[in-house]
């Protein structure tokens, strides 16, 4: 059986992420789980868990992470951070040949790094193994149902990154006294599932697809809308999912219909490029548009949702959009606006919760690829770049990196 060194390193991404893959906690029980291996951690001021956190339960901290096998983050690594010849864990964003991390591609290539990207750690079918997206939809969906509430005048809740962790954001849903108003959650995944998951514990009752477009209610709702219920192919009459992801481009949004009475949308469903975007800012300007507040907490700039112009911050994460004009407004300007929640790093605001959850799923599904042979491909699978070379599955990449020469 191997025997692997791994090193928790310090995220050096700005602007900064509090979060961990393994919590103090998480790193006892994998220490206790797999025997042949060893783990170190590198010192951080602005990890959410402190040093001394790590140190009361016996996990050792050290800077030079040079003599590990395996090196654990979570966001992007820093190129003059990066150690060459290592195997790296991290969120790369590279696989949609995302222009802003091509040199960051390029470094693992010329530094001979073996990197394995979270996202594409999939079972054979192709499902993720490992997100944050549950975290993504918990904070999506109470920014957005706190938007709402400020740009009504309805009531002030504190901000999520201002609380300790969930049990202390779960104090602030009590405050929450909302209008008959509907609410319109896309997706079917973690996200949509966080997102969910907040409105049930406000007590928002969730209704069928056919009474929310066609029934009134003296109480707030929400539904949940799958693909197929706002993207039909117009040379066919029955709806196939399996046919959408693999030609998204033959198919036309019927999103108009869902924003005719819906007030509250939250984004939470992936969104393909070559998919039709849910409406136009064209279809904005039509006067049963109802739309008032948007939680885009997918956050695709200039993607599903025409206005999600750009990525916000964590402390000011909202902005206006002007239907007359199409342009963007601070957040509250007028009501006849339509404001926008957008923050690309959502789980970042409550980085205890969420790094709890991730270090359960790294404990159960990853790890033991690293001692078992990688029997099921796991990680062959999510191996972006073997030793400075990229894998075949990933050879599209080829171009995109080396414009980074």
């Amino acid at each position: 059986m191997h025997k692997f060194k791994i090193g928790i390193i310090k995220e050096g991404k700005v602007p900064v992420d509090k979060r961990v893959p393994l919590t103090p906690k998480k790193c006892v029980e994998a220490l206790e789980k797999f025997k042949n291996m060893k783990l170190v951690v590198q010192p951080s001021k602005v990890r959410c868990y402190k040093d001394d956190e790590y140190r009361e339960l016996g996990i050792s901290l050290q800077e030079d992470l040079s003599d590990c096998d395996i090196l654990m983050g979570v966001k992007e690594v820093p190129v003059e951070q990066l150690i060459p010849s290592k195997t790296y864990f991290f969120f790369s964003h590279t696989i949609k040949e995302q222009p802003h991390n091509a040199k960051l591609l390029r470094a693992v290539l010329d530094k001979k790094i073996t990197l394995v990207d979270y996202e594409t750690l999939t079972t054979r079918q192709g499902q993720r193994l490992v997100a944050f997206g549950r975290y993504a939809g918990i904070v999506g969906a109470y920014n957005g149902i706190l938007a709402y509430g400020k740009k009504w005048g309805l009531f002030d809740l504190k901000p999520a990154y201002l609380c300790h962790d969930m049990d202390d954001m779960q104090e602030e849903y009590f405050k929450v006294k909302l209008p008959p108003i509907k609410i319109a959650v896309t997706g079917g995944g973690r996200v949509a599932g966080g997102a969910m998951e907040v409105l049930d514990k406000m007590g928002i009752r969730k209704v069928s697809v056919f009474d929310y477009l066609y029934k009134q209610f003296d109480e707030p709702v929400y539904a949940q809308l799958h693909s197929g219920d706002y993207n039909t192919r117009p040379d066919v009459e029955v709806w196939h999912a399996p046919d959408f992801y693999e030609n998204p481009h033959l198919y036309k949004s019927t999103f108009r219909k869902f924003a005719r009475v819906t007030d509250l949308l939250m984004a939470c469903a992936y969104w393909n490029p070559r998919a039709p975007r849910l409406f136009s800012e064209e279809d904005i300007k039509l006067p049963d548009f109802k739309i008032n507040t948007i939680a885009d907490i997918t956050c695709d700039v200039c993607g599903s949702i025409p206005t999600t112009k750009k990525s916000a911050s964590i402390p000011d994460p909202t902005y206006d959009y002007n239907p007359e004009t199409g342009e963007l407004e601070p957040a509250y300007s007028q009501q006849s606006n339509i404001t926008v929640m957008a923050v690309d790093n959502l789980p970042c605001e409550l980085p205890r919760n969420a790094s709890r959850d991730f270090g359960r799923q790294l404990i159960d599904v990853v790890l033991p690829h690293l001692f078992n042979g990688d029997a099921e491909g796991v990680l062959e699978r999510g191996t972006i770049a073997k030793e400075g070379k990229l894998t075949e599955r990933y050879a599209y990449l080829k171009n995109y990196a080396a414009v980074a020469r």
